[in-house]
């Protein structure tokens, strides 16, 4: 019998392709990991970082979001929503042009808190 392959993280979100309203310009993402950042950027955020065209960013979601929405559902985020939140909020970010020069992409709690509504996690 042979062991089922182990999920890895990068498999959280399916890759996917943007292209820009503006410029027109294809953004291909990957999704690459999820981390604490209050050990290691000492911020109050779940950092996602995805690769776009091969250059690393990070979306940081405001903890405080996650500790709402435990409040209001009764139950956490998994890792798996944590990284579709943060993938929607860039899709966003790249499909206006916006931000897309920056490395770093602070999501405050209230749109952590829209996306996982617009995501139907609110339930």
């Amino acid at each position: 019998m042979t062991p089922a392959r182990a999920k890895v993280m990068s498999d959280l979100v399916e890759p996917f392709t943007v292209r820009a309203r503006l410029t027109g310009e294809d953004h291909n993402v990957r999704f690459s990991h999820l981390f604490s950042a209050v050990a290691t950027r000492h911020s109050d955020t779940i950092d996602c970082k995805f690769l776009v065209n091969g250059r690393g960013v990070v979306v940081a979601l405001a903890h405080p979001a996650f500790v709402e929405f435990r409040r209001r559902a009764g139950h956490s985020f998994s890792d798996e929503e944590t990284a579709r939140i943060a993938a929607t909020y860039l899709r966003e970010c790249l499909e206006a042009d916006r931000d897309t020069d920056r490395t770093l992409l602070t999501v405050p709690a209230d749109e952590v808190l829209r996306l996982a509504e617009k995501l139907g996690l609110a339930h």
